[in-house]
């Protein structure tokens, strides 16, 4: 019985002196707040949210890749702990840029064949150029040359139609880059798959393989209206159909096209794809240059995606879009920089700036697309041109922790006054900072820290020799132009 109460007293006295220490420990980690991955403080946050918030000393927790908070610096700092802090007082934080149709290998070509129209510039040297170097090491090198350019100038997600896709999907992955990434379909034997049926086979397996990752969404990629015939365009929808994928498609580029489809199918291009069941709200259709009102209808009431190109288009003359048709009717539309080959670079920030400034020109309207909207259509719109916007796009609870950190103290953005007006018409792709992708910090103070710079650039340098000789006329002497001499 002794034995027993001083057992008990024992225990009672230790009881007694643990409570204390124990209600420290507590009060430390209730001071300490949640832990979380990385909390981005000080910054002006531009949220592209519904209510386009704008928070003046805002901070962002992130962890296992989404947005958790969003608020004052101190109030975030007083809830959570981060293993990694970044500050960015005196900067601003944007959704990352989505660049919304590209063909991200191409910046291989960049420059090749200047100053054609489009018919010229694909038929006499990009496809002949693409017959006699595509191959997945081209491809790798001209993706990784890609992935570094537009994670400097902060473009977190990208949409892209080219060959080798699933070699250009490891390329993403590895990088840390979110991907929209079609396999071309296309009616000619190309550098990956002579036939429809081999097209499709690989598209088969290349789905398959990446669909449920993180940063990949893998699509089919029929090239146009007048490269895929009308058998194998609603082929590739019942693909779609059955496996989700999105499909990405060129359509109403140049009046040629127009043409060409209404002789041969008796409808417009948007017309004839939706009086065969094509169109969708998984279809992402880049360019749409020439839509009438009454296409632009159909688009909306398919919920298709469109995809804006204005500096490509500029620069092959295709035309002018009707945009601010398209963002009264509330298209899902976005921005892209289209390839490397026919802009000359992927930066989104020099395309809202002439996306912005192109319609005012075309439609003699200073007040038409204004900075906000350009923005918009680089995130939260581009996002619903992608058909992601649940996801991506704008800087809310539970998205995708997908940020970019831009410096506005530079001398191109003095004074500062508009932050949309700053971000739109006064940024420069080198004024991004830091970017951030699945919560992953991927570039740090202009540092690529998933991307070799010096081995990418050694790497194109031998390509563009092998170019230069792979297209010289039988006989001749290569030189420095003669990527120029393609005929």
């Amino acid at each position: 019985m002794r034995k027993i109460f001083r057992l008990f007293i024992t225990l009672l006295l230790m009881s007694s002196i643990s409570t204390p220490f124990a209600a420290k420990a507590q009060q430390r980690n209730r001071t300490r707040g949640q832990a979380v991955d990385i909390i981005v403080r000080g910054a002006t946050i531009v949220t592209m949210d519904s209510a386009r918030r704008v928070i003046e000393d805002g901070a962002i927790a992130v962890s296992k890749g989404r947005i958790i908070a969003i608020g004052r610096s101190a109030k975030i700092e007083a809830q959570y702990t981060a293993r990694e802090t970044i500050d960015a007082s005196g900067k601003v934080v944007i959704p990352g840029l989505i660049n919304g149709h590209t063909h991200v290998p191409m910046t291989l070509f960049r420059g090749l064949a200047d100053d054609l129209d489009l018919n010229e510039w694909l038929t006499k040297y990009i496809f002949p150029a693409e017959a006699k170097n595509v191959t997945e090491e081209f491809v790798r090198a001209g993706t990784r040359l890609g992935l570094a350019e537009m994670i400097r100038g902060g473009t977190t997600t990208y949409c892209d139609m080219y060959y080798f896709e699933d070699a250009i999907a490891d390329e993403t992955a590895r990088a840390g880059v979110r991907g929209v990434l079609g396999e071309t379909v296309i009616d000619f034997p190309v550098a990956d798959n002579k036939t429809h049926e081999e097209a499709m086979a690989y598209t088969e397996r290349y789905v398959k393989k990446w669909q449920r990752h993180a940063l990949i969404t893998p699509a089919i990629a029929p090239h146009a209206p007048y490269t895929v015939s009308e058998a194998h365009l609603k082929a590739i929808r019942a693909f779609s159909d059955r496996t989700k994928a999105p499909i990405l498609i060129h359509v109403s580029e140049t009046r040629k096209e127009v043409e060409d489809i209404q002789r041969e199918h008796g409808a417009r291009p948007v017309d004839y794809l939706a009086r065969i069941g094509f169109l969708n709200n998984r279809v992402i259709a880049a360019h749409v240059v020439h839509a009438n009102t009454e296409e632009i209808a159909v688009l909306k009431r398919n919920g298709t995606g469109v995809v804006h190109n204005p500096q490509s288009n500029m620069k092959l003359a295709s035309g002018v879009m009707p945009v601010p048709q398209m963002l009264s009717a509330d298209l899902d539309l976005g921005l892209g920089t289209d390839g490397a080959a026919s802009n000359n670079d992927l930066s989104m920030w020099e395309e809202m700036d002439t996306a912005a400034k192109l319609h005012k020109l075309s439609s003699n309207d200073p007040k038409v697309v204004t900075a906000e909207q350009a923005l918009e259509m680089a995130t939260i719109r581009g996002a619903r041109a992608l058909h992601m916007e649940k996801e991506i796009g704008s800087i809310e609870t539970g998205k995708r922790a997908d940020l970019v950190i831009v410096d506005v103290d530079d001398l191109n953005q003095t004074p500062f006054y508009n932050v949309y007006s700053n971000l739109v018409y006064a940024t420069k792709a080198d004024d991004v900072r830091t970017v951030i992708i699945e919560g992953r910090v991927v570039m740090l103070d202009r540092r690529l820290l998933t991307l070799d710079e010096r081995d990418i650039k050694a790497r194109a340098r031998a390509f563009r020799e092998r170019i230069i000789k792979s297209l010289a006329p039988s006989g001749t002497q290569t030189g420095k132009n003669s990527a120029a001499r393609l005929d």
